[in-house]
C-alpha cells in the first residue's frame, strides 16, 4: 500500500467538496475518487468540469489519456490526473514557503 501524503486528502476534500477520512491509503482514496467522479459524470457532468478546472487539471493531457486508454475506467484516469495535480500543487507550495525562509526578513515585503 502507498502511502499518502499528509496534505494530500484535506486538499482533495477542499477542491472537491468532500468530506474523505484523512487515513485513507492511497487505493482507497484512489477507488473513492474515482466513485465520485463516476457518480458526477453520470450525474453532473457540469459539476465535474466546473472542478477540474478548479484543480487547474491539464485538459489536453485529460483528453489525450482519455483518447488513448478508451475502454478503462474513465474516472479512475481522472482521479489519477486529479491527485498528480494536487501532488504538483502541495510540492509548489512547500518549494516557495522554503524560498520564503531563506530571504532576509530586511528583503522580505
Amino acid at each position: 500500500m502507498k502511502p499518502v501524503n499528509t496534505k494530500l486528502i484535506p486538499e482533495i476534500n477542499n477542491s472537491l467538496d468532500l468530506q474523505l477520512a484523512d487515513t485513507l491509503t492511497y487505493e482507497e482514496l484512489k477507488a473513492k475518487l474515482s466513485s465520485e467522479i463516476n457518480h458526477l459524470i453520470n450525474n453532473d457532468f457540469e459539476k465535474l468540469v466546473f472542478y477540474l478546472y478548479r484543480i487547474d487539471v491539464n485538459e489536453a493531457k485529460m483528453k489525450y489519456l482519455l483518447d488513448q486508454k478508451q475502454g478503462e475506467d474513465a474516472a479512475g484516469l481522472i482521479a489519477d490526473l486529479i491527485i498528480e495535480r494536487q501532488l504538483q500543487k502541495i510540492k509548489s507550495r512547500q518549494q516557495f514557503s522554503q524560498r520564503d525562509n531563506d530571504i532576509d526578513s530586511d528583503e522580505k515585503w
